[in-house]
Parts: C-alpha cells; structure tokens; sequence
C-alpha cells in the first residue's frame, strides 16, 4: 500500500511538470471568437462586420433567359440583322446572368454612411452579320469573352465564314456603385429623372418607349432633400456621354442607302462640356405615388468636317419634362397596382427613347408589289446641315401597366407604351423637299410620300409564377409598330451586312413580335 500510494504521488508530480512546461508556451490568455452579430438597424439581412460597426449586406439572382425573336435579350428585331429577318438573325437568344449586389450601412453623428454595388456576370447567345463579300461569308458579331476552355480571352468578331469556335461572349458589367451619405449621393446610381420603375411599369422587357430609364445606373452627384411625410425633393448633376445623347446628326451626308438603314445623316457629337441637369419633386404615400421631373441636356457638335476649320454649329440646350404616378392596392385585388408615366422632350430624345429602346429602326417584311417591304425612322436629339445651327427634334410619348395578382403565387400584367418624334423644318426640306417631293429620300422615283416623322407603338402581356419564395418563372410577349410616314417604293442598295440586295423595296409600317421565357432565383 505504502508503494502504490508513493508510485501515485511520483506521477502526478511529474505530469503538473509536464503541464506546467506545456502552458509556459502558450498565450497568457486566448482571444475571444468573433462571431458575427444580426445588425437589425436597417432591416433583414444586415450582419455586422466583425470587428467593425458596419453593417452589410449580401444580396442578388441567378437568371435563365430564352428570348424568342430577337437578336438580344431585351431588344425586338428593330435594325440591323435582326431588322433584316433573314437567314441571319436569330430565332432566339440565350442568356445566362448572375447579380451580385453588396450594401453597407454605417451610423454617424451625421446621419448613415451608406455604400452600394451591384455588378452582373453575364453570357448571352452571339449572333452573325454578312460579311460583303460577293462569295458570301458571315462575320461573328459579339464583345470580348471566354473561349470555349475558359482560360484565355479571345476576341470573337475577328472570324469570317463562322470559322471562330466561340460562339458566344461573356461580359461583366457594373450596374450600380455609389456612396449615400448627409442626402448626397455620389457615383452610379438610378436617374434621379426615372419613375421608380424605371423601364418595368409591369412588364420584363426592357425596351419599351414612353419614358427614360437607366436600369444599370448612371454617374451623378446629387442632393435629396427630405421634408418629411413622405415628400422629397432632388437636385442632380447626371452624366450625358453614357445614356442620354442620341445623336446630332449632320444631314449633309445623308444618303438614300443610309436613311433606309436608320441613319439621317453623320453623327457629330463632341466632347463632354455640361453634365445633364436634373431636378425632380416625389411624394410617396400609403395610396402610391406621384413624381415630376425636369432635365436639361446640352446638345455640343464636334465640327461639320473632318478638322478646326471647317467650323461648328453653337451648343443648343434641349429638355425634358415627365410626370409618374402609382396608384396601390386597388379594388382589384389585394397588391394589385397601375403604373403610369407620359413625357415631353425637346432636343433631348433619350428621356423618351430610352436609351435600351433606341431611336433608330430598319425593319424588313413582305410586299405584293415590291421585292420587300422596309420601314425605317431615326430620332436623334438635333439635326443640322454644314453652315447651319442645330435644330432640335420634339419627342412626347408615354407608358403604363396594370398588375393583378390571381393569388400568392400568379399575377399578370397588361402594359403598353407610345412615343411620337416630331422633326422640324430643316430636317424635312433637307430630307423630303419643301413639298414633300425632294431632297435626299422625297425626290426619288418611286417615293410618293416623305416625312421624317414617325411613331412606335407598344403593347404587351407579362405572367409569373412564384411556386416558392424568390423563385418566379415568366412570360412575356412584345408587340411593336413602327407607324412611319413614308410612302411608294424605293429602288435602293441596303447595307451589305444585312444580305439584302439591290432591288425596288414598298415603304411600309412594320411590326414585330418579341418572347421572353425567363427564371429567377433572388437571394
């Protein structure tokens, strides 16, 4: 017994050597586990920042699009080869697109310090244009992406007579980045000029008219300031150069083969000199909405030849007046909502030809009495000749939509839009003669009807299924017009990228029809 009690007492003293010779090499004290904390400040979803006291927030989708009649994801077969409806354009268009969107959230003795970016990862079905050649040929039409192993970027749009086995181009865009802080905002955000749906009143198409949107953002500083009860007020230095200039075109180089094709004359526009100066009033309430916004854009030509002095038409500032209202839960039904905006520009067209629309059409269809039929229009923001000042051109136009949900988890929309381009009298004696029977297009054989003037309208129906939450499967259906004012025939050469040939062709509306087949995960 006296052994084993000695034996014991031996082990335990040496095993507190050992542990004692352990914990000399370790910290004094281990730190804390940081772990991360729920910040409820600003909603769900906001976690702090370990170690910080900034609250973020991670968010964005993973969508599927098929798009059924057009050469883009959300542009109807309106110029170009798509315009063409040939062998060249596509029956549809894929898409694949992934957001990421990151919100941070930062309380001051000045108010909140708040930062945001969006930014999307997206791959979308090529398509090909004619090459010219008289041996025929196609050339790839598409941006810088991935080749088919994923390593090295290629530039596709090099190859002819689809040799290039990249079919397809990635692309990663920034939609928004901007800081918010004491009512200012600073850097890519949504136009302080848009209705809060900017381009979707109802719909998922992009590409209606009636109204601006800049769905991706654009680079602006602005003050808001807030009165309370729901009433603000804004004012906003926006850049022009990305979104807002459709063009000042020089008609003086304006031919036959390029008005068919959309194109009134040169493009002349210079250099930035003066942001887009934006104001609008907002009162947002429990019943819905109304806002009123007014825009200045400023309208500055490089010169009317290739160098100094040739000479230059003066600056000529256009605007843009646009009134929103939402109208919320109405008696149809529990979330049901009407949507609707009209707009007026004058020398600033892409407040109403926004800028995912466009303002230059080419479309081709049949004919009893010609070879084809085309119908063509463009709407930039001035026209001039050399020697002469610009000349704005008048745009009105509006949009709407009506949203019904059938239960929790269906609703439809029922939308359409309008806009009207009006030119003055420069552009339609230098294009159609005093008379209407002159000019670049009016004097030509064939040409009983000529007038720059021109209408787009829209119409569409959207539905959706959401079987779970931030899941939604939809469809949406496009019908566009083109209404324009040009009539008789025309003997013309079309561009050579489109495959069509030099023939006599009947001047005629045309219409077009665009799906969109889409699915959507938000997280």
């Amino acid at each position: 017994m006296k052994l084993t009690k000695t034996l014991f007492l031996g082990s335990a003293a040496g095993l507190m050597a050992v542990s004692g010779a352990f914990a000399a090499d370790l910290p004094v004290k281990a730190k804390a586990v940081e772990y991360v904390k729920i910040c409820s400040l600003y909603g769900a979803g906001f976690y702090y920042i370990p170690g910080t006291d900034t609250c973020i927030k991670l968010g964005g989708y993973l969508r599927a699009d098929a798009v059924l009649g057009a050469n883009s994801d959300f542009s109807p077969n309106q110029s170009g080869v798509a315009g063409a409806r040939n062998r060249l354009m596509n029956y549809y268009t894929f898409r694949a697109r992934e957001d990421l969107n990151i919100d941070t959230r930062t309380a001051t003795e000045y108010g909140v310090v708040r930062t945001f970016f969006d930014g999307v990862f997206t791959w979308t079905t090529g398509n090909y244009s004619g090459s010219g050649s008289a041996t025929g040929g196609t050339v790839y039409s598409g941006t810088l992406g991935l080749n088919t192993s994923g390593a090295t970027p290629a530039l596709v749009g090099s190859s002819i007579n689809g040799t290039d086995g990249n079919t397809s181009a990635g692309s990663l865009g920034v939609y928004y980045a901007f800081i918010q802080f004491a009512g200012f905002t600073m850097g890519k955000a949504v136009s302080q000029f848009d209705a809060p749906w900017t381009n979707y009143p109802g719909n998922i198409t992009d590409n209606l008219v009636g109204g601006s949107g800049t769905v991706t953002g654009v680079t602006q500083f602005t003050y808001t300031a807030d009165f309370g009860q729901g009433v603000t007020a804004a004012f906003s230095a926006e850049d022009a150069t990305q979104y807002y200039q459709a063009g000042n075109l020089n008609m003086t180089g304006a031919t036959a083969g390029g008005m068919i094709g959309g194109a009134y004359g040169t493009n002349a526009i210079g250099g930035s000199r003066s942001p887009n100066l934006v104001g609008q009033v907002r009162v947002d309430q429990a019943w819905g909405l109304f806002q009123a916004s007014v825009a200045a854009h400023d309208n500055h030509v490089a010169y009317y030849g290739a160098t100094e002095p040739t000479g230059h038409p003066d600056d000529k500032w256009g605007w843009a007046v646009q009134l929103a209202l939402s109208i919320k839960n109405i008696p149809t039904g529990a979330g049901d909502t009407i949507n609707i905006q009209g707009v007026y520009t004058d020398g600033a067209t892409r407040y109403n030809f926004q800028n995912l629309s466009g303002s230059s059409y080419s479309l081709f269809g049949s004919s009893g009495t010609a070879y084809q039929s085309i119908g063509f229009a463009n709407a930039p923001d001035t026209v001039f000749v050399t020697g002469s000042s610009q000349e704005t051109v008048k745009t009105w136009g509006f949009r709407g939509a009506y949203t019904h949900n059938w239960d929790p988890y269906w609703n439809t929309a029922i939308y359409g839009a309008y806009a009207q381009a009006q030119f003055g009298t420069l552009a339609k004696t230098t294009l159609c003669g005093a008379a209407g029977t002159g000019g670049v297009f009016g004097g030509l054989a064939g040409v009983t009807g000529c007038n720059p003037d021109f209408a787009i309208g829209q119409a569409g129906i959207v539905t959706r299924w959401t079987p779970v939450k931030n899941l939604t499967f939809s469809a949406d259906l496009t019908w566009t017009h083109l209404d324009q004012k040009y009539s008789g025939t025309v003997g013309v050469t079309p561009s050579g990228v489109t495959a069509k040939p030099t023939a006599v062709y009947e001047l005629k509306d045309q219409d077009t029809l665009a799906l969109i087949l889409r699915a959507q995960r938000n997280w």
